[in-house]
């Protein structure tokens, strides 16, 4: 050890160049005593110190701007690393919540129900949706383009999330302090609607993200579009282009110009409070929004722009509209008992004619804006069918979009005096004819004193006179005679359904039926005595064209006997030569029927026929009000003369089976078309000769057709109404069917 001063003080340093933190150390008894009492920190000396004073210094506390800076990107980085960490978090939980995704599937979109008219023509859609399923090519190109504008811009370059959007969307609500554009793209929005829920939690947004990768991955941008443009909800219970459509113009997606494409497009954002049908001002102001996207995006040029601009607003109903909804209504009815549930998109292919459906809407509706106020009567029905039970038109009320209640095909009410046919028709195959004569007299049937219309009575009087003006005394008394039992039952095998009450009133048609019932029972009478079951479906088949069901009505049994057949037919004519029907002639053809009224005018119905067709008119009210003295031969005569001369125009006039050779005579009083006036009498006792002592008594009448019977009866689809060896007519169901 080297030698120091005398008196000279050495002490310890600790600044030197140890790098061993055991170099010094204090054991606990060098210590100083005290638990409480703190050591004295070393005062830092040599190089470090000067180092740390030095960076101390030149940075201050602080560490500068740079420094704010450095440590504001640290703690970014640091927040960006915790916030992907629990974002992925997030999507493994709630993806773990979710179903395997090799078990994911597209669910079938719900099945629709295309009805067809006999030209081909669309009578409506029906099913969940409201509207068929189109390919992308299919549709009017506007619709595509005018979406992709509005909704997504950048839907054919992203991968199924849209981050520019996303963040474009949130930065614009910030700034509006509201919701005014959505981030979600059209993958996203396609896979909520296919598999989500619509409520607003974190757990579904995560699961959409998944949902709109996985269809990313499996399938193209235009397949994911058109699955999107398909199920998409577009207001008023329409989904899908092509529903709303059909729903707001009437026509099909294949078919919408730039301005009805702008207004689809333009309900996305708000389907029911844009709907053309609630507002239509709304959806023509957002549909100028929908423009002008689409002009920026390049789709449409200003000239096109201008031209959409100008248009009329849409204006649609609340709701469906026309009388073919009637017929959709019954197809969808009867559908299930036919192939049961329905699975997957069907074609219906039905019997209605839209020209015919189209003029019967239009003659109910003309009738009762004319009439119907004065004479208390709101609601009317009509029904007109073919030789072989085709329906070729129906109207089930005054207006589909108030009233969706058919009462063609499920009202019944009483048909009054148009039953008599059938007790007639039943009194003639006992024997009796139109010639036999009855008294028309005060009549006593227990405690039922039936009473004619006018309250007069006309002594003797032949059947063909009793029918022609409805003699309530006649009937009743033919019931008696024939039996109320045995009416019913040739009631039933013309075609009547429904139960009917078997006691002397029913000769003034007092069981209820329905029009639908009631008309085709009369066919009969127009087709030479073969059953016309009534139908409205031709045939069901898939979108592929498997056929599931085609109607067999081709080989329809004989209820009655030709030449019965004949007799009713030239005693109702006389029902419109010079009795109460005289409203319902037609000019040039030769037309049958009978008018029908009910107590208190309640009910008014007249059902007749031509060769072609048999139609059947109702008026009267819901309620069952009476009218103000409506009767058959009024409004419903009227109506239903209206509508066959419309019906038949540029058809050949033929003759009803059974009646060629016999030419009708009018009242000497009564006017007919060009003011003609003919001369007095009604028939010829000639023309109604006595039917031969073999045919006396009840006539047994075979329920199917006879082997090697003469085809001058109905086979259908052709030769309705024609007569044996009779030249071949040009008929309106061949015009219909095409031949």
């Amino acid at each position: 050890m080297a030698s120091r001063k005398s008196g000279q003080r050495i002490e310890p340093s600790f600044g030197g160049d140890y790098d061993d933190d055991d170099a010094l150390r204090v054991d606990a008894s060098d210590r100083v005593s005290g638990a409480g009492r703190k050591a004295k920190r070393a005062r830092p000396s040599g190089k470090s110190g000067r180092e740390t004073r030095n960076r101390r210094s030149r940075g201050g506390s602080g560490g500068g701007f740079f420094g704010l800076v450095r440590r504001l990107a640290y703690w970014c980085v640091v927040l960006g690393i915790w916030g992907a960490i629990g974002v992925g978090g997030l999507v493994l939980y709630y993806g773990a919540r979710m179903p395997s995704a090799t078990s994911w599937s597209i669910p079938e979109r719900p099945p629709n129900v295309k009805i067809l008219a006999v030209s081909g023509e669309i009578i409506a859609n029906r099913g969940a949706t409201g509207g068929e399923a189109l390919a992308l090519e299919d549709m009017s190109p506007y619709i595509p383009q005018a979406v992709i504008a509005i909704e997504d811009r950048r839907f054919y370059s992203h991968f199924g999330v849209d981050p520019l959007g996303l963040a474009r969307a949130m930065l614009t609500n910030l700034m509006s302090r509201r919701m005014v554009q959505g981030g979600s793209t059209l993958t996203q929005q396609l896979a909520k609607n296919l598999f989500l829920s619509p409520e607003r939690t974190l757990e579904r947004k995560v699961q959409e993200v998944l949902l709109a990768f996985w269809l990313e991955q499996k399938y193209t941008k235009d397949q994911i579009l058109a699955m999107y443009l398909n199920r998409v909800f577009f207001g008023s219970n329409a989904y899908g282009v092509e529903a709303a459509s059909r729903r707001y113009f009437n026509k099909s997606a294949r078919d919408v110009n730039l301005g009805e494409a702008a207004v689809l497009a333009g309900l996305l954002k708000a389907p029911s409070r844009l709907s053309p049908a609630r507002d239509p001002e709304a959806a023509e102001a957002r549909a100028q929004v929908v423009l002008g996207a689409m002009r920026e995006e390049g789709y449409i040029t200003d000239a096109e722009i201008k031209t959409a601009m100008s248009q009329t607003p849409t204006r649609a109903k609340s709701f469906w509209s026309g009388a073919e909804h009637y017929v959709a209504d019954m197809v969808m009815d009867q559908l299930p008992g036919m192939i049961g549930e329905i699975k997957q998109d069907l074609i219906v292919d039905t019997t209605i004619d839209l020209t015919l459906e189209k003029k019967a809407e239009e003659v109910i509706a003309a009738t009762l804006d004319e009439e119907g106020g004065k004479l208390n009567a709101s609601q009317a029905a009509l029904v007109s069918i073919d030789g072989t039970g085709a329906i070729r038109a129906l109207v089930g009320g005054r207006d589909y979009a108030e009233s969706q209640f058919d009462r063609a095909s499920k009202a019944k009410r009483q048909p009054g005096s148009a039953f008599k046919p059938f007790v007639y028709a039943a009194a003639l195959e006992i024997g009796r004819t139109p010639m036999s004569v009855r008294n028309d007299a005060p009549v006593r049937i227990g405690n039922w004193t039936p009473e004619n219309y006018d309250q007069k009575y006309r002594g003797e009087v032949t059947l063909a006179d009793a029918l022609a003006n409805s003699l309530n005394t006649i009937a009743a008394g033919l019931v008696m005679e024939v039996g109320p039992q045995n009416v019913v039952k040739l009631a039933h095998r013309l075609g009547i359904d429904s139960e009917m009450q078997a006691n002397a009133s029913i000769a003034l048609g007092t069981s209820e039926v329905t029009l639908v019932e009631l008309t085709s029972s009369y066919a009969p009478f127009m087709n030479g005595g073969f059953k016309a079951t009534p139908h409205v479906i031709r045939r069901i088949s898939t979108a592929d064209g498997t056929v599931l069901y085609e109607n067999t009505y081709d080989n329809p049994p004989r209820v009655l006997d030709p030449a019965i057949v004949s007799e009713m037919n030239r005693m109702m004519v006389g029902v419109l030569t010079n009795g109460t029907g005289k409203k319902a002639r037609l000019p040039d053809w030769e037309a049958a029927g009978k008018t029908g009224t009910t107590q208190s005018f309640r009910d008014a119905l007249f059902v007749g026929y031509t060769s072609n067709l048999t139609t059947g008119v109702w008026f009267g009210n819901d309620d069952g009000k009476s009218m103000k003295k409506v009767t058959g031969g009024g409004l419903p005569a009227k109506a239903w003369h209206d509508f066959m001369v419309a019906a038949h125009e540029g058809l050949s006039p033929s003759p009803l089976f059974g009646t060629t050779g016999v030419q009708p005579v009018f009242d000497e009083a009564t006017p007919v078309a060009g003011g003609e006036t003919l001369p007095d009498g009604f028939g010829d006792p000639a023309a109604f000769p006595e039917r031969p002592a073999a045919m006396d008594g009840a006539v047994a009448v075979d329920q199917t057709r006879p082997t090697g019977e003469p085809t001058g009866g109905p086979i259908p689809p052709a030769g309705v109404g024609e007569t044996t060896g009779a030249t071949r007519r040009t008929t309106l169901f061949e015009l219909l069917t095409g031949g």
